[in-house]
């Protein structure tokens, strides 16, 4: 569809009639943005001058069908749009993996501040574990350009939306796809991963029927529910981690609010040393990191 003009009268009182149904306001502007590039500035441009004319990508009848489907069926709106702003880039998003959250881009900072500098521009390898829609990939094959790359999923149709998003947004990168479980495709890089990335399944089964519609209606369980106390998946990984890190790699992995203290005792248990909890932007404890042991006249940080 081409350029459709608009009268900001018009398309405020779109707005107004819409949020009256039902709905946030915040998501009719993303959606707005995301579905018909008119950002939150053209929307307060059109408050000061509402005469003037706005040059939408979308009719509104269209934007009005996403709406009702959104409020109507909860279906969330970045797989009604195909897409979903995350950090620097704009990633595709589909139901075959779960939508990648703000908080989890603070995994790309803490991950860098592993490293030294020298250690970022020499060469390195660096893994994603349940990879999703490859948003970590992604940021990390553009974050470390000299470094190699790998991403694991255990779904065919989420590496699939995976290795669109990473052809699309990281192609000058060197990075790889393995379908399997965790560690298991890496096993013959074992021992030389110096950064692995890891945002598991980590929410209770018992929490699971409790979260919003939008969420357990349709984002997939496979990548949702963690087990009984959530942490099946951190098990799994955390115990094999000593044998797959390089000497003195780093592992970083997300987990739900209330995990931190015990996340840390299974990371201290596996033999790893310098477990730390990282706070998300609302000062949560939602990552926690270690560091397999090396050369202790080796010294390294972590910022």
């Amino acid at each position: 569809m081409g350029v459709i003009r608009c009268k900001g009268t018009d398309l405020l009182i779109w707005r107004r009639e819409l949020i009256r149904q039902g709905g946030r306001a915040v998501d009719l502007d993303w959606l707005l943005a995301m579905a018909a590039d008119c950002s939150w500035g053209d929307l307060q441009k059109l408050r000061i001058s509402p005469d003037m004319e706005i040059s939408l990508s979308a009719s509104l009848e269209r934007l009005t069908d996403l709406w009702i489907q959104h409020c109507e069926q909860h279906i969330p709106l970045q797989y009604l749009v195909g897409i979903c702003p995350w950090r620097d880039f704009e990633l595709e998003v589909s139901s075959a993996a779960l939508i990648p959250r703000q908080e989890t881009e603070l995994m790309i900072d803490i991950a860098l501040q592993c490293l030294s500098e020298s250690e970022r521009e020499t060469e390195g390898i660096w893994a994603d574990l349940g990879t999703g829609s490859g948003a970590l990939a992604v940021a990390l094959a553009r974050a470390l350009p000299n470094w190699r790359g790998h991403a694991v999923d255990s779904s065919v149709v989420a590496l699939s939306l995976a290795q669109r998003n990473l052809t699309a947004l990281a192609d000058d990168g060197c990075w790889q796809l393995h379908l399997g479980n965790w560690w298991e495709p890496l096993k013959p890089l074992w021992g030389q991963l110096r950064l692995v990335l890891c945002n598991p399944p980590y929410i209770p089964t018992a929490v699971l029927t409790s979260l919003e519609p939008v969420v357990k209606d349709h984002e997939p369980h496979l990548a949702l529910c963690g087990g009984s106390d959530g942490l099946d998946c951190c098990r799994q990984i955390i115990r094999d981690a000593s044998n797959a890190l390089a000497p003195g790699g780093w592992i970083l992995l997300e987990h739900h609010h209330d995990q931190s203290e015990l996340v840390l005792k299974l990371l201290s248990n596996a033999g790893l040393e310098r477990p730390e909890a990282r706070c998300d932007l609302q000062g949560i404890s939602r990552f926690a990191l270690a560091q397999r042991s090396f050369n202790p006249l080796v010294k390294t940080s972590c910022g």
